[in-house]
């Protein structure tokens, strides 16, 4: 069995891993990274795709397993939980960003301190074959190339479980 360093296993939930290949009518697709490392993060990513798919701006196509892997940054801290989640949406980058902030609002997270414990995390990590970076926002995600937490989850988007026609919408 191949190790990867900081990976620590892989894991299912009820909807982690999903797939689905129903497209709707949205303009964008989006790659998202979900994060978490506070108890009960299983539960939360579950609780978060049936939020997703009740929202009806954005259309999940596929998700990964769970990752369990090492803390970065900060690592005086408890394992996280990692995933990524290929939605269609018809809001643009922005806008988008701005409901993944609400949710994480939603779900408690706190920003106490620079890769603080959390209980979730959702990044932009691809969107469109958009580039845009100012103060604020960056697309594709900084470091999104170099982080185990989304490299093997995506690796297992892309090994044929997702749509080429899709996921040629980015750039991996």
């Amino acid at each position: 069995m191949l190790k990867i360093q900081g990976a620590r296993k892989m894991q299912k939930s009820t909807f982690f891993p999903f797939f689905s290949s129903a497209l709707n009518s949205a303009k964008y697709f989006a790659l998202i990274g979900i994060g978490s490392n506070i108890d009960g993060e299983k539960r939360r990513f579950d609780t978060l795709f049936r939020t997703l798919m009740n929202d009806k701006r954005i259309k999940i196509l596929n998700s990964s397993s769970l990752l369990i892997n090492k803390a970065f940054g900060y690592e005086k801290q408890k394992d996280f939980y990692n995933a990524v989640i290929f939605v269609q949406t018809i809001l643009h980058a922005r806008a988008l960003l701005k409901i993944l902030l609400f949710y994480e609002f939603k779900f408690r997270r706190k920003r106490s301190f620079k890769n603080a414990p959390r209980s979730l995390d959702l990044d932009i990590l691809y969107f469109s074959k958009k580039v845009k970076k100012d103060e604020r926002f960056c697309v594709p995600h900084v470091g999104v190339n170099d982080r185990i937490s989304v490299i093997l989850p995506l690796g297992e988007l892309a090994k044929g479980k997702c749509s080429g026609t899709t996921y040629s919408y980015f750039y991996c």
